[in-house]
């Protein structure tokens, strides 16, 4: 016989976890780690974008990317999935009358050819369908546009491995069907970079450059579960499991770790010039 979080990442895996995100827009918020200002930095310092450029951020969220840029005076066009998020992130954004968010799904959204100086999407591009994905975003970037994916990957070292091994043993025990999918993290130097091969097979864009930024974050337990409450493959999980996972784990941090852990991120940054 099955087990009932089997049951569970079956429906999840039917479903479009897409939609989950748009649950709680302030819980997002408030929970989501943003990304280390060198990023954008090498961003703009890449697709080297004029103070007149424009740019098409793909999946906004709450605008926690969007705001480093809208902050530099940029014209931005915002396209998000979530109506809740979206107006959170217009709220966010609304001193800043160059931005712009729109509510749709980017493979739909009508968008201008030869439009965009540079296409962002953080911690959004992988829900894309690839074959769709690339060939719009350099349709709408100028011949010499930029693209620029970034993600936030957990990692682990010495720093946090003692606390990444005993939250292991928390999913083996209580939800063994999502532990087999991630079987533990790994060290920042042997991160994969997928997303590379993604944008060559496209060959829609130029070399890419991949850039990495590893940093910390101290999280109390409370923190810890509000962030894993806004992951899809969580919320998605039936209530009285997801409460038995999260009491097991707010105990370890508690009992364990004092009341709060360091969870180390890994910040990947993809950029690519448009073919002309």
């Amino acid at each position: 016989m099955k087990s009932d979080s089997s049951k569970i990442m079956r429906i999840y895996e039917k479903s479009d976890p897409r939609t989950t995100f748009d649950q709680d827009a302030s819980l997002y918020e408030k929970a989501r780690p943003g990304y280390p200002d060198a990023l954008f930095k090498d961003i703009i310092e890449f697709s080297k974008i004029t103070d007149d450029g424009s740019i098409l951020e793909i999946g906004c969220g709450t605008a926690q990317a969007t705001l480093p840029f809208a902050v530099r005076g940029y014209a931005i066009h915002c396209i998000e999935l979530g109506s809740n998020l979206a107006a959170v992130a217009k709220h966010n954004l609304s001193g800043y009358p160059k931005v712009q968010v729109s509510v749709g799904k980017f493979e739909e959204y009508p968008l201008q050819e030869n439009r965009f100086d540079l296409v962002i999407s953080g911690t959004a591009f992988h829900w894309i369908d690839p074959k769709i994905g690339y060939q719009k975003a350099a349709t709408v970037l100028k011949p010499d546009g930029t693209l620029a994916l970034f993600w936030n990957k957990p990692v682990q070292t010495q720093v946090s491995a003692e606390f990444v091994h005993s939250i292991q043993e928390v999913y083996e025990h209580v939800v063994p069907e999502m532990a087999k999918r991630f079987p533990g993290l790994v060290h920042p130097d042997a991160i994969p970079t997928p997303v590379t091969d993604e944008i060559n097979r496209s060959q829609m864009f130029g070399d890419v450059t991949v850039l990495k930024y590893r940093w910390e974050a101290k999280y109390s337990a409370k923190a810890y579960l509000e962030l894993l409450n806004t992951y899809s493959d969580h919320i998605a999980l039936e209530r009285e499991i997801r409460t038995k996972l999260f009491d097991s784990i707010e105990n370890v941090i508690t009992i364990k770790f004092g009341g709060s852990i360091v969870k180390e991120h890994l910040s990947l940054l993809y950029l690519a010039h448009r073919k002309k």
